[in-house]
């Protein structure tokens, strides 16, 4: 059976895991669906973005199926945190952009998957937390490198080190979450930061994200010299013009993605 429902909506898809009964705890079956997901849209000019949801209003994703995992040795878990981590990174570079929409917990390689998003909206059951030390092991999915990138190493350690969970408004505080969702209007939110993304240039979009995530840990003189060769890039592009000619005629852009 599939692991995720997809509705597609022209430009942008959700992708709910649908795992309810596990609370959508990632799966080898459901990496391996994640992963051609990933591929499609991003081989893809049509989709723009994806919200990635879990079913139900409990779980996100709970991270590991700690049933399953419980099964492997210690080479298929080696094979499995491989997967993981290669899925996660293609969600970084794909142009597409990715919005967790945070329903429920988000533990473990639940969070290290938002994480992995571009952006996150968190509603306000969501609760989040790397508690990998709880169980002998630590993040194996990007988690302690992506989340002392974005809140700061000080603030991941106090997350990582106390295994503690963080409801959605902390995680808001921290820079975790960039919007908190009114109870009951998660994906509404979610699929109206979507929105806001797509109306804009394909192009820029996708060079502005992969500007600012290759740009990060460099050196500012460094950044900037990544950010003006991806300036130069989006100057080659008849979209560019298309927004000038669009503003002198004060009507709104019909961008090409090109």
């Amino acid at each position: 059976m599939p692991e995720f429902k997809v509705d597609a909506r022209g430009p942008i898809e959700i992708w709910t895991i649908d795992g309810e009964s596990r609370r959508n705890a990632i799966s080898r079956a459901m990496l391996k669906e994640l992963g051609e997901l990933v591929t499609r849209v991003s081989s893809s000019r049509d989709v723009r973005a994806v919200v990635i949801t879990g079913a139900g209003d409990k779980a996100f994703c709970a991270g590991a199926d700690l049933k399953e995992r419980a099964t492997m040795a210690e080479d298929e878990v080696r094979a499995f945190l491989d997967g993981l981590r290669r899925t996660f990174r293609a969600i970084e570079k794909s142009d597409c952009v990715f919005i967790a929409a945070i329903n429920g917990a988000a533990l473990g390689g639940g969070t290290e998957l938002a994480l992995a998003c571009d952006l996150r909206v968190a509603a306000p059951a969501a609760e989040l937390g790397l508690t990998e030390v709880k169980l002998g092991i630590i993040p194996g999915g990007g988690g302690t490198q992506r989340l002392a990138r974005l809140v700061g190493p000080g603030r991941a350690k106090d997350l990582i080190l106390t295994a503690r969970r963080i409801n959605a408004a902390e995680a808001f505080s921290v820079g975790l979450a960039n919007r908190l969702a009114p109870e009951g209007h998660l994906l509404a939110v979610a699929y109206g930061l979507a929105e806001s993304v797509v109306e804009n240039a394909p192009i820029a979009v996708a060079t502005a994200k992969h500007a600012i995530d290759e740009g990060t840990g460099l050196e500012l003189d460094d950044a900037l010299a990544l950010e003006l060769r991806k300036y130069e890039e989006i100057l080659k592009t008849e979209d560019r013009l298309e927004g000038l000619r669009a503003f002198a005629e004060k009507r709104a852009p019909v961008y090409k993605g090109r």
